[in-house]
């Protein structure tokens, strides 16, 4: 998850209504982050920041955990996100999330990641739907799967590739649903337009095997050779394969 995924939003999250002139500062502070101009963003966080504004706090804390406008630092990091998710903002509370779950400036915890990924996932973040999602079904406990299915599902709602891939393996694997081989490709379909390379792998091994798509092995060669250059892991497995089958076809063509 990017950092800087939500310093482009020109909201004012953390901003009372009344608070006009720090809504205005907050757009030119976007701005300037647009502009790759992280030491004039963070001159503007900074007096917002002191008076309590959760989402100059984040955005203070994301620069010291990436070194962007300043040195990196990962105790102010821990120390501004924190102050954020105390204010209940989501992107806070995601952010100080990753922190605990990669144990970067603080010790790692998986318990206390998933406890503020799941603060962020009830307030609609997205991101941390994914990654709350991602968590519970690597933890590998039955119990957990209908949660990971809800987060991944809402996740993809708004538009999160890695989650629709997510859901495909889950209707392909049968975790906390029926196998549904045709869903699984569907929901597979959604995540390569959404432009997740993994989404793309599997609907071409998918095809290879004709498993709730045409069977073409044409098709999944090519599914897999693009999937492949474009950084996806899953893919190489059914090269191979691909190939011959589709050689027969390429032979008389």
């Amino acid at each position: 998850m990017g950092w800087l995924e939500r310093f482009f939003r020109k909201d004012s999250m953390g901003v009372p209504e009344s608070g006009h002139d720090a809504a205005a500062a907050m757009a030119e502070a976007a701005a300037a982050v647009e502009r790759c101009d992280h030491a004039a963003a963070l001159a503007i966080w900074g007096p917002l920041a002191h008076a309590g504004f959760s989402r100059a706090q984040n955005n203070i804390g994301a620069c010291f955990a990436e070194g962007y406008g300043v040195d990196r630092d990962p105790a102010l990091a821990l120390r501004w996100l924190t102050l954020s998710a105390e204010g209940s903002d989501p992107v806070g509370q995601r952010n100080l999330a990753a922190l605990h779950f990669k144990g970067d400036g603080v010790e790692q915890n998986d318990d206390e990641a998933l406890r503020l990924y799941r603060l962020a996932a009830e307030q609609g973040d997205a991101p941390a739907q994914d990654m709350l999602s991602w968590m519970l079904l690597e933890g590998g406990r039955v119990t957990d799967r209908a949660e990971a299915l809800r987060w991944a599902q809402a996740a993809a709602k708004s538009g999160i590739a890695t989650s629709m891939t997510r859901l495909g393996m889950m209707h392909h694997d049968a975790l906390g649903v029926e196998r549904d081989a045709t869903l699984a490709s569907q929901w597979w379909q959604r995540g390569m337009a959404a432009g997740d390379p993994d989404s793309e792998a599997m609907l071409g091994a998918a095809t290879l095997l004709g498993q709730g798509v045409p069977q073409d092995a044409g098709r999944a060669l090519a599914l897999l050779l693009a999937a492949e250059a474009k950084g996806s892991l899953l893919a190489a497995p059914f090269i191979k394969a691909a190939r011959v089958a589709a050689a027969p076809a390429e032979a008389g063509s």
